[in-house]
Protein backbone atom coordinates (compact mmCIF):
# COMPACT_ATOMS: atom_id res chain seq x y z
CA UNK A 1 0.00 0.00 0.00
CA UNK A 2 1.56 3.58 -0.80
CA UNK A 3 1.24 7.04 0.25
CA UNK A 4 -2.24 8.39 -0.19
CA UNK A 5 -2.56 11.00 -2.67
CA UNK A 6 -1.64 14.62 -1.79
CA UNK A 7 -3.69 15.75 -4.16
CA UNK A 8 -6.62 15.25 -2.27
CA UNK A 9 -5.00 17.48 0.35
CA UNK A 10 -4.47 20.89 -0.54
CA UNK A 11 -3.81 24.49 1.13
CA UNK A 12 -5.94 27.37 0.03
CA UNK A 13 -4.21 29.97 2.35
CA UNK A 14 -1.52 30.25 3.89
CA UNK A 15 -1.43 27.83 7.21
CA UNK A 16 -4.99 26.60 5.95
CA UNK A 17 -5.12 23.09 5.15
CA UNK A 18 -8.60 21.98 3.26
CA UNK A 19 -8.81 18.00 2.82
CA UNK A 20 -11.98 16.31 1.32
CA UNK A 21 -13.83 13.76 3.73
CA UNK A 22 -16.22 11.04 2.59
CA UNK A 23 -18.63 10.31 5.88
CA UNK A 24 -21.01 7.57 6.01
CA UNK A 25 -23.86 6.25 8.42
CA UNK A 26 -22.47 3.30 9.48
CA UNK A 27 -25.67 1.96 10.30
CA UNK A 28 -26.95 2.66 7.43
CA UNK A 29 -24.09 2.96 4.47
CA UNK A 30 -26.80 4.53 1.74
CA UNK A 31 -26.93 8.14 4.08
CA UNK A 32 -22.86 9.50 2.67
CA UNK A 33 -21.84 12.96 3.00
CA UNK A 34 -18.33 14.29 0.61
CA UNK A 35 -17.23 17.50 2.13
CA UNK A 36 -14.29 19.95 1.69
CA UNK A 37 -13.05 20.56 5.77
CA UNK A 38 -10.79 22.93 6.97
CA UNK A 39 -7.97 20.87 9.65
CA UNK A 40 -8.05 21.95 12.41
CA UNK A 41 -5.50 20.83 15.17
CA UNK A 42 -7.35 22.37 17.89
CA UNK A 43 -10.00 20.55 17.29
CA UNK A 44 -10.78 17.42 18.60
CA UNK A 45 -13.83 15.72 16.42
CA UNK A 46 -14.55 16.01 12.48
CA UNK A 47 -17.52 18.90 13.35
CA UNK A 48 -20.29 19.64 10.74
CA UNK A 49 -22.99 22.12 10.52
CA UNK A 50 -26.19 20.86 12.67
CA UNK A 51 -28.16 21.71 9.45
CA UNK A 52 -26.00 18.73 7.50
CA UNK A 53 -27.28 16.56 10.37
CA UNK A 54 -30.49 14.82 8.01
CA UNK A 55 -28.38 14.18 5.42
CA UNK A 56 -26.40 11.31 7.31
CA UNK A 57 -29.65 9.81 8.04
CA UNK A 58 -30.32 7.92 11.57
CA UNK A 59 -27.47 8.64 14.03
CA UNK A 60 -27.38 7.60 17.56
CA UNK A 61 -26.89 10.74 19.64
CA UNK A 62 -24.08 9.84 22.57
CA UNK A 63 -24.31 13.01 24.17
CA UNK A 64 -24.47 16.73 24.37
CA UNK A 65 -21.53 18.61 25.20
CA UNK A 66 -20.30 22.17 26.09
CA UNK A 67 -17.71 23.26 22.83
CA UNK A 68 -15.46 26.57 23.32
CA UNK A 69 -15.19 28.13 20.39
CA UNK A 70 -12.07 30.48 19.60
CA UNK A 71 -13.97 33.90 19.90
CA UNK A 72 -14.53 32.05 23.20
CA UNK A 73 -18.09 32.21 23.27
CA UNK A 74 -19.50 28.58 24.86
CA UNK A 75 -22.27 26.85 22.84
CA UNK A 76 -24.03 23.01 23.20
CA UNK A 77 -23.44 20.26 20.69
CA UNK A 78 -24.41 16.76 19.41
CA UNK A 79 -21.85 13.94 19.42
CA UNK A 80 -23.28 11.22 17.05
CA UNK A 81 -22.06 7.90 15.42
CA UNK A 82 -20.81 5.80 14.51
CA UNK A 83 -20.03 7.67 11.41
CA UNK A 84 -17.22 5.60 8.62
CA UNK A 85 -15.46 8.34 7.79
CA UNK A 86 -12.24 8.93 4.93
CA UNK A 87 -10.14 11.67 4.52
CA UNK A 88 -8.30 12.24 1.75
CA UNK A 89 -6.62 8.87 0.68
CA UNK A 90 -5.75 7.90 3.97
CA UNK A 91 -7.01 4.77 5.54
CA UNK A 92 -11.20 4.77 6.49
CA UNK A 93 -11.94 5.28 10.02
CA UNK A 94 -14.99 4.39 12.39
CA UNK A 95 -15.90 7.63 14.67
CA UNK A 96 -17.93 9.95 15.92
CA UNK A 97 -19.06 13.16 14.45
CA UNK A 98 -20.08 16.38 16.36
CA UNK A 99 -23.27 18.68 15.25
CA UNK A 100 -23.42 21.90 16.21
CA UNK A 101 -25.62 25.21 15.17
CA UNK A 102 -23.09 26.81 12.31
CA UNK A 103 -23.39 30.06 10.54
CA UNK A 104 -22.98 30.07 6.84
CA UNK A 105 -20.32 32.35 5.48
CA UNK A 106 -21.45 35.35 2.54
CA UNK A 107 -21.34 32.61 -0.32
CA UNK A 108 -23.59 30.34 1.86
CA UNK A 109 -20.73 27.81 2.34
CA UNK A 110 -19.90 26.29 6.04
CA UNK A 111 -16.68 25.37 7.19
CA UNK A 112 -16.81 21.99 8.76
CA UNK A 113 -13.34 20.99 10.69
CA UNK A 114 -11.27 17.93 10.93
CA UNK A 115 -10.48 17.68 14.30
CA UNK A 116 -6.85 15.58 15.66
CA UNK A 117 -8.85 12.49 17.08
CA UNK A 118 -9.80 11.49 13.63
CA UNK A 119 -6.40 12.91 12.18
CA UNK A 120 -4.19 10.28 14.78
CA UNK A 121 -7.17 7.66 14.04
CA UNK A 122 -6.64 7.52 9.93
CA UNK A 123 -2.71 7.73 10.69
CA UNK A 124 -2.44 11.66 9.19
CA UNK A 125 -0.32 14.45 10.68
CA UNK A 126 -0.06 17.66 9.41
CA UNK A 127 3.07 18.85 7.63
CA UNK A 128 3.40 22.12 8.61
CA UNK A 129 6.11 23.28 6.25
CA UNK A 130 4.56 21.44 2.94
CA UNK A 131 0.74 22.86 4.34
CA UNK A 132 -1.01 19.74 3.49
CA UNK A 133 -1.41 15.95 4.82
CA UNK A 134 1.19 12.88 5.48
CA UNK A 135 0.76 9.50 6.60
CA UNK A 136 2.07 8.63 9.80
CA UNK A 137 4.48 5.77 9.06
CA UNK A 138 4.32 4.32 12.84
CA UNK A 139 1.40 4.56 15.52
CA UNK A 140 2.95 5.88 18.84
CA UNK A 141 2.24 3.27 21.43
CA UNK A 142 5.07 5.07 23.91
Amino acid sequence: MGEPMLARTKATQMGRIVTQVRLTNFTDPAKTLAVSALVDTGSAYITLPTAWRESLGELEELGEVEVERADPTVKKACVCGPVRVRIGGFRPILTEALFRDMEPDDDGEYEPLVGYIALEQAGAAVDMLGHHLVHVKRVDLK
